[in-house]
């Protein structure tokens, strides 16, 4: 499968990342990538940019060597209703629009040593999950694969095929390295049902260095594992997102 969009990447302006926007696009002309999302994220996370930043994303230019470039956000969901951390004019300016749980911005009793939040449920996360993707402007459900923050999977299957919500498999998670609990086994179970129900899904490598731009080796290993229909993944063809998108 030729994926030739990274849907989910990270610059400086995300407060943990460590590479500007041109080495990003550089990175992106290098891996012969068709389309680049910056999705750097939202000022709830510590360490994020003002949302000025992103007020003022329209000054930069949407083509770096020959690669087109969708300048977006991650936003956080920030409780169980699914509400978010910017407001909805600002988001109607952008690209390309994620929403991802960080655990550190979702709700209350965050342990930052396990990097949970005790107080919550599985029909927690999955209600957070279905109220982000109820909001029209959000195009993409990030990471929904880490164990500590787990939904109810054919609930999120089939609420984003309804709500024409994107699922992402993300690279970063898959990686043995990743913090993220359990991603291989639950992306696969996501992904069985997202053959059922014929959801389209995305990729990100969820870059945070220009060397993983580009990067779907994890993402391409499961995808073959489990057979998955390249009509069902967005980033294949240039034409669909951008269709997508509007």
């Amino acid at each position: 499968m030729n994926i030739t969009i990274d849907t989910h990447t990270h610059t400086l302006a995300s407060g943990h990342a460590y590479s500007t926007i041109r080495e990003m696009a550089e990175a992106a002309k290098r891996r012969n990538l068709q389309m680049l999302a910056i999705t750097d994220h939202a000022p709830s996370l510590p360490g994020a940019f003002h949302e000025f930043y992103f007020h003022n994303l329209r000054v930069i230019p949407r083509d770096y060597y020959g690669i087109p470039i969708l300048f977006g956000v991650e936003l956080n969901i920030m409780n169980t209703l699914g509400e978010i951390d910017m407001p909805q004019p600002l988001l109607k300016q952008m690209d390309i629009i994620i929403a991802s749980i960080h655990g550190p911005c979702f709700g209350e009793g965050f342990d930052k040593i396990t990097f949970t939040n005790k107080n919550y449920t599985m029909k927690d996360y999955t209600n957070a999950y279905v109220g982000a993707m109820k909001n029209p402007n959000i195009h993409i459900i990030g990471h929904p694969d880490d164990s500590r923050y787990l939904p109810d999977y054919e609930v999120l299957v089939r609420t984003a095929k309804e709500t024409g919500t994107l699922l992402e498999v993300n690279n970063s998670s898959l990686a043995p390295t990743s913090f993220r609990e359990h991603t291989r086994e639950n992306i696969l179970t996501m992904l069985d049902l997202c053959k059922q129900y014929e959801t389209v899904v995305t990729t990100g490598s969820d870059a945070h260095v220009e060397s993983a731009v580009g990067n779907f080796d994890n993402i391409k290993d499961v995808f073959a594992y489990c057979n998955f229909p390249e009509e069902l993944v967005i980033t294949t063809d240039v034409k669909k997102l951008k269709a997508f998108l509007g």
